[in-house]
């Protein structure tokens, strides 16, 4: 009999049906704290890229080495995310929250003070590490929201996400132009530290929510496993988070090469002014989660991974156009963003008991494709130039076409 793998009924039926339970919903300006909270987190991860160039030559880095300022960030992302953010299902999100943020303090001094590539480098990755904290985040605002807005709040908090990224590029910029690279990580500290103790404060109390199922450590982390081995969506899902984050780090990591050579030899703050122009995919995010309450996730996904593909074509004339460069920038933040966005308000919705774990297993995938992306695009500029990277972002982002029209197109079970 026909029947769809990935079909927007399916998707919307598991929704409706584990996804419902209590919801106290949430006002507009925690709602907003939550985005700015996780804005200001995940920026950690992407101060890195517009710098890499002045890193490299202050610490006297290799071309190689320097690329792994941001694998070894993505690698830290990801070992949070499977050994850190599960423990929301378990322990008391609030205090989880701040007691991370005020470790990252840490972590961000350390990279701030660096005075060889080692110290560098281990404090990048214990910032990656720490930086889950926006998924911790994330996990807390989706468990606040009733069901049937979960696709709005998680979309307005996913904006807060994109903001952050593409405000990283330009502020670190702007700031090591005005004040040294090392200003960057110094003021994130900061800032960092004064959302601990606002925060504390202002997060929400789960009065009605039930007191989560004790699990040992161990078990937690095997559950995690075990979801993954249950659910055939969460699987499909985080393999689409993979592709498309694969495809984003692949030019994101990599485009500050081109654009600080000639004929271009452009400013830290010019390069990180990039960021703004991908403003877009903020927009994305929350049009993809009212699209997802109203069931079109399906064709949500696609729509987005057609335009990721797409969006390769301007970005391979970068060397000749900057124009081009703005226009492919655009494309490509609008797709990863509306697949991001619908991603996790599907994979929510199937236990949202465990919603840490889903959420922090899915993006372990994110990480996996970042960190891969990364390498696999500062490596292919030093050998083959940036027509070999747009080649592999492109192939990256038509694997993950294919794999949406293979698992939506109906079929005959044998």
């Amino acid at each position: 009999m026909p029947m769809s793998c990935d079909s927007e009924a399916s998707e919307r039926q598991d929704a409706a049906s584990r996804g419902a339970g209590p919801g106290s919903g949430l006002s507009r300006g925690v709602v907003a704290l939550f985005a700015v909270a996780c804005g200001a987190a995940v920026a950690n991860v992407y101060f890195s890229q517009p710098l890499l160039v002045t890193m490299g030559h202050d610490l006297a880095m290799s071309p190689a080495l320097v690329g792994s300022v941001v694998t070894l960030t993505h690698v830290g992302y990801g070992l949070g995310l499977f050994f850190l953010v599960p423990l929301g299902d378990v322990a008391d999100r609030r205090r989880l929250i701040v007691v991370q943020l005020l470790l990252l303090v840490g972590a961000l001094v350390l990279v701030a003070t660096a005075r060889t590539a080692a110290a560098l480098l281990a404090g990048m990755a214990a910032t990656g590490l720490l930086a889950v904290v926006t998924q911790t985040l994330v996990a807390f605002a989706a468990s606040l929201a009733p069901p049937t807005g979960r696709g709005r709040v998680v979309g307005t908090v996913t904006s807060g996400v994109v903001i952050g990224i593409l405000l990283a590029r330009t502020a670190s910029g702007l700031l090591a132009d005005l004040a040294g690279w090392r200003s960057v990580y110094l003021a994130s500290a900061s800032l960092t530290a004064l959302l601990a103790l606002v925060l504390h404060r202002v997060l929400p109390r789960r009065s009605d929510e039930a007191a989560p199922t004790p699990l040992p450590y161990g078990q937690l982390l095997r559950s995690t496993v075990t979801l993954f081995a249950r659910e055939r969506l969460l699987r499909l899902r985080a393999l689409f988070g993979l592709l498309v984050f694969a495809a984003f780090s692949t030019l994101w990591s990599s485009v500050a090469l081109p654009l600080s050579e000639a004929p271009y030899s452009l400013s830290h703050s010019a390069i990180g002014a990039l960021g703004l122009i991908g403003a877009a995919g903020a927009l994305a995010a929350g049009v993809a989660g009212r699209l997802n309450d109203r069931g079109l996730s399906r064709l949500t996904t696609g729509a987005a991974l057609a335009l990721l593909a797409l969006s390769w074509l301007p970005l391979a004339f970068t060397r000749g156009s900057l124009w081009a460069l703005v226009v492919g920038v655009v494309l490509l933040d609008l797709a990863v963003q509306a697949v991001h966005v619908t991603n996790q308000t599907l994979i929510y919705a199937l236990h949202p008991a465990a919603g840490s774990r889903l959420i922090g297993g899915y993006m372990v995938f994110y990480a996996v494709g970042s960190a891969t992306g990364a390498l696999a695009a500062t490596s292919l500029y030093a050998v083959a130039g940036w027509g070999a990277v747009c080649a592999l972002g492109a192939a990256l982002s038509c694997l993950g076409l294919a794999l949406w029209a293979c698992t939506s197109r109906p079929f005959r079970r044998g």
